[in-house]
């Protein structure tokens, strides 16, 4: 037989949905934020073709990624999973580019 499961108390309640909702809107700006980058992505493609560059760009990629794990060093957030979440926000933008230059 398990035990009843315990109350809890109308605060704690009340500050998990308080929680809750922050986090939520922090998600919401992050896919936001996502969405910003990969407009501006797109935005690239017409000016690399113009200045002759290729549209992808490994090095600045990479430059990226360790400015990123840089960031995550400084505020305390692991650097492995930081490098981990760019190198997919990267991957994605450079899909984005390479359907715009077709």
């Amino acid at each position: 037989m398990s035990a009843p499961p315990v109350q809890a108390p109308p605060a704690a309640e009340l500050e998990l949905a308080r929680v809750r909702e922050q986090i939520e809107r922090i998600d919401r700006s992050i896919v936001q934020l996502v969405a910003e980058r990969v407009r501006l992505a797109r935005e690239l493609v017409p000016v690399k073709g113009a200045l002759g560059m290729p549209t992808l760009d490994p090095p600045r990629e990479a430059a990226v990624v360790r400015r990123a794990s840089a960031l995550a060093r400084d505020a305390g957030v692991p650097e492995e999973d930081v490098r981990y979440v760019f190198w997919h926000l990267v991957g994605l933008c450079r899909r984005v580019q390479m359907m715009e230059d077709e």
